[in-house]
């Protein structure tokens, strides 16, 4: 069976949707540090073109591993998201960005090394700076939710960071 379940690739680890259908997030594909494998990481590359995702958005510091994406075929961006960047600066470009891609009618898969505290704070402060959930507490709740997991200081204060952002792009004329 040249065409059967293998060639469907196999679902990201911690792949949960963020907004049904448009946004979704996981962890690298393939894994990350010790647990990363390239025969997964394959798998999970099929299994995102296989469902027509528009664009996979790596937000890990370093290119690696993003010449894969290429070679199956899937398109991305890679908006790198270091421990020591300014999450003002870094969101203040991210948010519109995501925003466009998201009314362009893409379908998005964001993704950093794990699905931990820093990609869980970018969600939920997405969530408020977009005006979809309308209080910062109710945007964290949502994301924690979704995720099966409490959120710690360093996305909250991407969240903080994002609610400032927010402020700073009404702000403007």
């Amino acid at each position: 069976m040249a065409k059967g379940k293998w060639a469907q690739g196999i679902k990201p680890r911690h792949f949960n949707w963020i907004i049904d259908g448009q946004l979704a997030v996981c962890e690298r594909p393939g894994g990350y540090g010790a647990n990363h494998r390239k025969v997964r990481r394959q798998e999970e590359i099929i299994w995102i073109r296989e469902n027509q995702f528009d664009f996979v958005i790596s937000l890990i510091p370093s290119n690696h591993n993003l010449h894969n994406y290429d070679e199956l075929g899937v398109s991305w961006k890679h908006w790198p998201l270091a421990p020591t960047v300014d999450r003002n600066a870094a969101l203040t470009t991210i948010y519109p960005e995501l925003r466009r891609l998201l009314q362009s009618g893409a379908t998005l898969l964001l993704h950093g090394e794990e699905l931990g505290d820093r990609l869980a704070g970018v969600l939920a402060g997405y969530l408020r700076w977009s005006g979809m959930v309308p209080e910062t507490t109710k945007a964290v709740v949502v994301i924690e939710r979704i995720l099966g997991r409490q959120m710690g200081p360093d996305g909250r204060a991407f969240v903080a960071a994002a609610e400032h952002c927010r402020k700073t792009h009404d702000a403007q004329p």
